[in-house]
């Protein structure tokens, strides 16, 4: 047997239970987004009607899609350069041999990662009650009126985009720190031979020979906080005045409110075409700037 047909032969469960899980699943939802399939056509199959790109030209006419991708797009803009900020911050201050109780804080950075969103969303949001929340009180101390963080539409998205860097920075700290301590020390002392500052040797040393592992992680973030939909689910309900309602929470709404089940296909399918323009438009950055 030669090895590409070994390789197919070992590969071959893996991939008949990835194209029976995933594969079939995908083209099921893609034929379901070609038609009008709701609650009707659940109690009767006859009522079952293909419309083509029907569904996907109604949703491009709808105002509440436009919106929902608006929030999504807002939250990824502001939340992803954020979290991996955060996150690379966090990376290096627990990398630094000045730091102290590093396995303590390595762990407290983490464990947001491991908990559930839902109980820490509802933790959130007594943190930011207008009139019995910790940060409100702080700041009432400091004479500053009390902010409705979830009741106002400037401030609403924004809290959420803070709960979420929290929740989920510790995840790509593990990674940068794992990528940080694989930098042999030999150049941070040529380097500091050389008279150059902390900042220079960050900029031409450890930004450069992370460059791999910052695509990665920027990747991930990116996939990760276009599903945006726990948090304001959660946290919101998608308000006020719809201003934290994203794609996918619209899609759960279609899918899973209104039984609009061929709609809700639509949203997850332009939803995929969006994320796969954007990480395909970050791949071919990276190539341009020489990383791979």
């Amino acid at each position: 047997m030669k090895p590409s047909t070994a390789g197919w032969v070992f590969a071959a469960p893996a991939l008949g239970v990835i194209g029976l899980f995933f594969g079939l699943p995908v083209l099921a939802a893609l034929a379901l987004s070609l038609t009008d399939f709701d609650i009707y056509s659940l109690a009767h199959i006859e009522n079952l009607r293909f419309v083509a790109f029907d569904n996907y030209l109604g949703l491009l006419r709808n105002p509440l899609f436009w919106k929902a991708l608006g929030n999504t797009l807002y939250f990824v803009a502001v939340g992803v350069p954020l979290s991996i900020a955060v996150s690379l911050g966090a990376a290096l201050l627990l990398n630094s041999k000045l730091g102290v109780f590093k396995p303590f804080f390595r762990t407290a950075f983490f464990a947001p990662v491991v908990t559930t969103v839902v109980a820490v969303a509802v933790i959130w949001r007594y943190l930011l009650h207008t009139r019995y929340g910790l940060i409100n009180w702080g700041l009432s101390g400091l004479g500053i009126d009390p902010v409705d963080w979830l009741g106002d539409p400037r401030w609403a998205m924004p809290s959420i985009i803070v709960f979420a860097v929290w929740k989920n920075f510790g995840y790509n700290m593990i990674i940068f720190l794992a990528g940080l301590q694989a930098i042999p020390e030999d150049l941070y002392e040529a380097a500091r031979i050389d008279g150059a500052s902390a900042t220079r040797q960050f900029r031409h040393i450890t930004l450069p020979i992370l460059g791999p592992v910052l695509l990665m992680v920027s990747i991930l973030t990116l996939a990760g906080y276009f599903q945006l939909f726990a948090e304001p689910y959660v946290m919101t309900q998608g308000g006020p005045l719809q201003s934290t309602v994203s794609v996918l929470y619209l899609m759960y709404e279609e899918g899973f409110k209104w039984w609009n089940l061929g709609n809700a296909s639509a949203v997850a399918f332009l939803l995929f075409v969006l994320m796969t323009a954007s990480t395909s438009a970050l791949m071919w950055l990276a190539r341009r700037k020489g990383v791979e």
